[in-house]
Parts: C-alpha cells; structure tokens; sequence
C-alpha cells in the first residue's frame, strides 16, 4: 500500500471513531431509584456484594468515564442491562424479582463458588471487585445467612 492508501484508512477510521460517538447510549446508563433491597445478614454481606457485584446488579451502578466512550460504552451498557435484568439487587422487593429468590439465592453461590462472577473482563478494570478466598467464603455464608 502507498502512503495515500494508508493515510485514507487512518482518516477513515479516525472519522468513524469519531461518528460512532454520536450514538447516544449514555442516554440508556440510568440509575433508577432503589426500590428495595433483600434484608441482609449483615453489614458485610452488603459491603462484599456492592463491590463486586452492584456495578451490574443493582441500580447503584457507577459509570466511568470510559463507559461513556464508544464502543466500549456499548459492551458496558449492555452488560449491565443484561446483569440487572437477570438479577437487581435494588428490586428485590417487587414481584418478579421476589417469585425467584430462593433460585436466585442458589444461582449466586453457584457462580460465586465456581468463579464465574464476577466476570474475568469485569475484573480487568475492577480490580477492587476481585474477592479473595475469605471474603468469597463470607459472602457464600452471607448469602446463606440472608436467604435461609
């Protein structure tokens, strides 16, 4: 390729960079109001769930910059509309999240025992949300404790 071929490319892909932006997906990255949250155990089962789970299952997410940069805005959006619509902590209270909390209850020890959640991407830029092996096994037990 001759160098106007490449500077035509480079232009190009910087101007649908720059297009792509023009999608408004920040519109969609709400925080409706917490509705009701389940009656936790206690106050660690609490702290351990909103640092490592609340992002994407709770109506507390916490949007950063990068989120409101396309396209990774999309994938984080999208991500975090799936986490709620699967699971919201923030709307536990209401009928369809309060037919499904015993298998809810057991689906998150599942997933927490067996390291699927929270995710390996989530954790790349979440290092905080990472749990280590006391504090998964506190959480399992809270979880327990909460949903007995």
């Amino acid at each position: 390729m001759n160098k106007q071929m490449v500077k035509r490319v480079a232009l190009g892909a910087i101007a649908l960079l720059v297009g792509i932006q023009l999608i408004p997906v920040w519109l969609v990255q709400t925080n409706p109001p917490v509705k009701a949250e389940p009656a936790w155990d206690s106050p660690r089962t609490h702290t351990l769930l909103q640092r490592a789970c609340f992002d994407c299952h709770s109506n507390e997410t916490t949007w950063p910059l990068y989120s409101r940069i396309a396209p990774v805005s999309w994938l984080v959006t999208l991500d975090t509309i799936r986490g709620r619509g699967h699971l919201n902590f923030s709307e536990w209270g209401t009928a369809s999240q309060g037919r499904e909390r015993v298998r809810s209850a057991n689906d998150m020890i599942e997933v927490i025992t067996n390291g699927s959640m929270p995710p390996s991407n989530y954790l790349l830029l979440h290092p905080a949300a990472k749990l280590n092996d006391a504090e998964r096994q506190d959480l399992i037990n809270g979880l327990r404790a909460t949903f007995k």
